[in-house]
């Protein structure tokens, strides 16, 4: 409201006592209510103009002026005049600025009269500001806003005594009833006295209340912030060491690695696994971030059912401890589900696993029924328990995040706190519910209900044209032998020496390319990869600083350039665009290795790439095949974007 102001005046007040400020709070209300400003603005504005009509009580020709105020918006002013040398208090004006639009201290006018000014903003009117003021005026002039109780009590002793002068007969009567009326009037007098009295600690507590709520809840968005901030960060930076620890342990368990004994193998497998739950877990956290911050969605596709609960059953039966026994169906006549499969199963093994882990005897049973609500079909897998079940005072305690139960069930089950809390906002972002009822030393019981047809999103707008797009081939199978060594998945990264350029002596003699380049900053997953690159490339050449990987390429020429995202100063995006802008490197293929998500992978900005490849899914198969598969392409097929990865649960 900087621009030139209009002003319209509605009713000017004198403030001599008390009880005018009461009119003057009256007539405000009236005037918000007459132009739209409800609910918090129109409390703050009462509360602040009754605070400092109070404060400045009893100043020289003190006044009262409601207008609207025009300029670029349209306001509700309350502007305060008067003569004597008083300044309104700071905590007052401080108070003012914070819970209004607008708190202006005009400058002294020439006939010695000072100036506070109280704006709120109002809702843009339908007509001219001149008509809204007029229809304000009149029905501040067709009700009784303006008088207060002693007003009306005056109005009735004079219409009494008018009665008294037309019947002499009813003299005795209207004295009785005039000394009765003075009675009422000492009373309300001692009325409005208290109300006054609370209404002016009230007000302060009111103004006092509403700024101590705006600073906690400035803080609480902020630290808010900063937590999401910091998992996501943290998450992000644990990624690429879990990656390479699982990498090293694939390296260690490929078939064409040096042999090991029994148990090196089963020590091997035993920190891959644990790298991949590590990881997983690293996952979920950022999927907790990325759902406080509004950017996880659902992405759903059509899930079979009986597949998802048999990989469930197969990852979850070594987790029952020794006499419990696991109950998942296995039946292939349900309807159809159409669900981010991902985040379907993420909270089915988080509640399965929630289960198994406080059972030691008994069962944990699956139960799914498809039932018809008012939205359409919808699933319900129901998870109970004979475990040692939750206190009824913690049942809403444990959605809280890192929250646990205390208690000697804990011994020797570590855990973070964030599965069930985790399981709900997955459950809910599917647009469904997981509820949770349970009895101490009985059980627990969890159900989560979901739509069983949820919305498709959109297809994803290609960088080219639709008819320039050939289909890129599908990402490296996922290799079982691993996982039945119990190993997640990954690719190797030994701890070897890394130089400028390196490879072999002597080509290999299976070599599928003559010349690879590898551009990433991660030493340890670069080591690991250009040992598995050995068996497919002649030659491959390192570069660590993403800066100078333009001039290598265009320097060395090769057949293959392996291109990470996330570097340190030019990131992979950029590389990749620098690639295909310049002419000397434009028809050299690229093919970009990540440990992002799919989801996290900006594909618009990799129109030039040939395929996006996952570290932490990548085989040694699968690199070869990569390597074949792009060698071969003929460079007019160079605009691919390939396809995310099935949205299957791989991690164990």
């Amino acid at each position: 409201m900087n621009a030139a102001r209009s002003l319209h005046e509605l009713i000017t007040i004198a403030l001599g006592e008390a009880r005018d400020v009461v009119t003057l709070r009256r007539c405000t209300q009236a005037v918000c209510r007459a132009t739209g400003v409800t609910g918090t603005p129109l409390v703050r504005l009462t509360t602040v103009v009754s605070e400092a009509g109070e404060h400045l009580l009893g100043t020289q020709d003190l006044t009262a002026e409601l207008c609207l105020e025009e300029s670029d918006a349209v306001a509700v002013a309350v502007r305060f005049r008067w003569r004597e040398e008083r300044r309104p208090s700071d905590a007052l004006l401080a108070a003012a600025a914070r819970l209004l639009d607008a708190t202006r201290l005009e400058p002294v006018t020439d006939n010695g009269r000072h100036e506070l000014v109280l704006c709120q903003r109002a809702p843009a009117p339908a007509g001219p500001v001149r008509e809204l003021a007029a229809d304000v005026r009149e029905r501040l002039a067709g009700t009784d806003t303006a008088a207060d109780l002693i007003d009306a009590l005056r109005t009735q002793n004079r219409q009494l005594l008018a009665a008294l002068e037309e019947s002499e007969r009813q003299h005795e009567e209207l004295q009785r009833l005039n000394a009765e009326l003075e009675e009422t009037n000492a009373g309300v007098m001692a009325l409005y006295s208290e109300l006054t009295s609370e209404l002016q600690a009230t007000n302060s507590g009111v103004v006092a209340l509403y700024a101590e709520l705006e600073d906690k809840t400035r803080q609480l968005e902020v630290a808010h912030e900063s937590k999401t901030r910091f998992w996501a960060n943290v998450s992000h930076e644990l990624r690429s060491p879990v990656n390479s620890v699982i990498s090293l342990a694939r390296l260690l368990l490929d078939a064409g690695a040096d042999p090991l004994s029994d148990e090196q193998r089963q020590q091997v497998a035993l920190v891959q696994a644990s790298g991949s739950t590590l990881l997983a877990l690293v996952d979920e956290l950022l999927d907790v971030a990325k759902a406080e911050s509004g950017r996880l969605e659902p992405h759903p596709v059509d899930t079979d059912l009986r597949s998802l609960l048999h990989q469930l059953r197969g990852t979850l039966r070594g987790t029952a401890q020794p006499g419990v026994a696991l109950h998942i169906p296995d039946e292939s006549q349900w309807g159809p589900l159409l669900t981010d499969e991902v985040m379907l199963t993420r909270i089915l093994r988080n509640v399965l696993s929630n289960a198994l882990k406080f059972t030691t005897e008994g069962s944990v049973t699956l139960t799914v029924t498809e039932v018809d609500g008012d939205s359409g079909p919808r699933f319900v897998f129901r998870v109970q328990d004979t475990g040692v079940g939750i206190p009824a005072d913690e049942l809403d305690r444990v959605f809280e995040e890192f929250y646990q139960v205390r208690g000697p069930h804990q011994r020797g089950r570590a855990g973070t706190g964030l599965g069930l809390p985790y399981a709900r906002r997955l459950t809910q972002l599917l647009g469904g519910s997981l509820t949770l009822g349970s009895e101490v030393g009985v059980g627990t019981t969890v159900v989560v209900d979901i739509p069983a047809l949820s919305a498709r999103p959109m297809p994803e707008a290609t960088a080219e044209p639709a008819a320039t797009v050939e289909p890129a081939p599908a990402a490296p199978a996922y290799d079982s032998r691993a996982e039945s060594a119990g190993a997640g998945p990954g690719l190797a990264a030994p701890d070897v020496p890394l130089t400028e350029r390196g490879g072999p002596p002597e080509p290999s003699p299976h070599a599928a390319v003559n010349s690879v380049v590898v551009v990433d900053d991660d030493e340890t997953f670069v080591a690991g990869f250009r040992t598995l690159l050995t068996a497919y490339a002649g030659s491959v050449t390192v570069v660590t600083d993403s800066a100078l990987a333009v001039g290598t390429v265009e320097r060395e020429r090769p057949d293959i350039v392996f291109l990470d995202l996330n570097m340190p100063g030019t990131d992979g995006y950029e590389v990749s665009r620098l690639l295909a802008a310049n002419p000397a490197t434009a028809r050299v293929p690229v093919v970009v290795l990540t440990a992002l998500e799919p989801a996290d992978v900006d594909r618009t900005r990799l129109a030039q790439v040939r395929l996006v490849l996952n570290k932490s899914r990548l085989t040694s198969a699968g690199l070869a095949a990569a390597v074949r598969q792009t060698a071969l392409r003929p460079p007019q097929s160079f605009a691919i974007d390939s396809p995310a990865p099935p949205r299957t649960e791989e991690r164990r």
